[in-house]
């Protein structure tokens, strides 16, 4: 799957210059799916790459008992800081410059950088009901299709959006369901996650839920730590909107430089913040057993080479991080029902029937669990195609 993107946009915002590019990475049945991410230093081999994943991750969960059929990979970004006041406005100059890639075929949605709130009120400037309107145009009742999404963003579990659950609830499930598989008891399990955003925060919640010790959470002002385990409930309420946790509200907590997350001495490090944050120079540090993917593209992959010799296992990103995007289309073509039982239930059966055929994949031929999932996305390419066979 790693041919050339089928088309690139490259744009530049004739009032402020800022770059945005646009990676369409394949199309099925003339869709493709991915979010639009705003980050300064963002660049188009970037994006290339998020786009690249983006495939993997829309065959990895195919399953041909679903209404939902896999579209194809494509990806957004502005070389922007969000938290720039000229944000909205460059937004909509984008979108506007772009409007027929996303009515036709790019359904895109939050991603690093930018909440599907700013999203969804730019696209009403620009004219669009929603960022995923190419889809709703291919089903024959569009009008139920969006009832279900609005119910389905409507739904709050214990404060925190569902929406902004699913994603790092997905990744936990990925980290509980390889524990299983290789024999550890999670309950007995240490963590620390990089980042406390969405993905972030609500990976370290699912998995203190499960048993697991988070004794360290990184953000952007640096690391918490507590060797018993964090309150990640009291972090999660004293956090602002982009993950930032307020250090006045979580009370006796020692803090440490926040780059050096990944030298915790854990059984599992979840970078579910930037790309790029593990790199050959941090190999030697990293004294987890585990680093599961949270963010997208966290490690670089002469680093991943140098994890595996030393026996450390990467759980890649599109394996682990699929769900927000499952989510949003079970829900829209109707697998799930907008609430928040079914979506975690089929999350996690998903996740654990995934990891079975993934890591047995990898120990039975000796590959490692990237490539065992590469495989799996492959095959599951070519059952889409004809829509035979059994999924993974």
């Amino acid at each position: 799957m790693d041919t050339p993107p089928l088309y690139e946009i490259t744009w530049h915002d004739p009032v402020t210059g800022t770059p945005g590019y646009v990676v369409v990475d394949r199309l099925v049945r003339g869709l493709a799916s991915g979010g639009l991410r705003v980050r300064q230093g963002c660049t188009r081999e970037e994006i290339a790459g998020l786009a690249r994943g983006m495939s993997r991750k829309e065959a990895l969960v195919y399953d041909p008992a679903d209404r939902y059929l896999p579209l194809g990979g494509a990806k957004g970004g502005l070389d922007l800081d969000p938290g720039s006041p000229l944000l909205e406005d460059v937004l909509y100059r984008f979108l506007t410059a772009i409007r027929p890639v996303v009515e036709h075929q790019w359904t895109t949605g939050e991603d690093f950088g930018v909440r599907q709130e700013t999203l969804d009120r730019v696209a009403r400037r620009v004219g669009l009901p929603s960022t995923v309107e190419a889809v709703f145009a291919t089903l024959d009742d569009a009008d139920a299709a969006r009832d279900r999404l609005r119910r389905a963003f409507d739904v709050e579990v214990e404060g925190i959006g569902l929406a902004d659950l699913v994603g790092g609830y997905g990744v936990a499930q990925a980290v509980i369901a390889h524990a299983e598989l290789r024999g550890r008891d999670v309950r007995g399990l240490t963590a620390v996650v990089q980042g406390f955003g969405s993905i972030g925060g609500a990976a370290a919640r699912y998995l203190q839920r499960a048993g697991l010790r988070v004794i360290g959470v990184a953000d952007r002002e640096g690391l918490l730590l507590d060797a018993d385990g964090l309150d990640v409930e009291a972090l999660l309420r004293a956090r602002d909107g982009s993950g930032c946790i307020d250090r006045a509200r979580v009370g006796e907590v020692a803090q440490a430089d926040g780059r050096s997350w990944h030298t915790l001495d854990v059984d599992v490090v979840v970078p579910a913040a930037m790309s790029y944050v593990l790199d050959v120079a941090d190999v030697e540090a990293v004294r987890a057993a585990v680093v599961a993917e949270g963010a997208n593209m966290p490690t670089l992959p002469a680093a991943e080479e140098l994890l595996r010799a030393r026996g450390i296992e990467v759980l890649p990103d599109f394996l682990t991080n699929w769900a927000t995007n499952a989510w949003w289309w079970w829900v829209v073509y109707g697998d799930i029902a907008p609430t928040a039982e079914a979506s975690f239930a089929k999350i996690a059966a998903r996740m654990q029937r995934l990891l079975k055929t993934v890591v047995s994949t990898a120990d039975a031929q000796g590959i490692p669990l990237r490539q065992a999932a590469l495989d799996v996305a492959d095959r599951n390419v070519r059952l889409l195609t004809d829509h035979a066979g059994s999924p993974a």
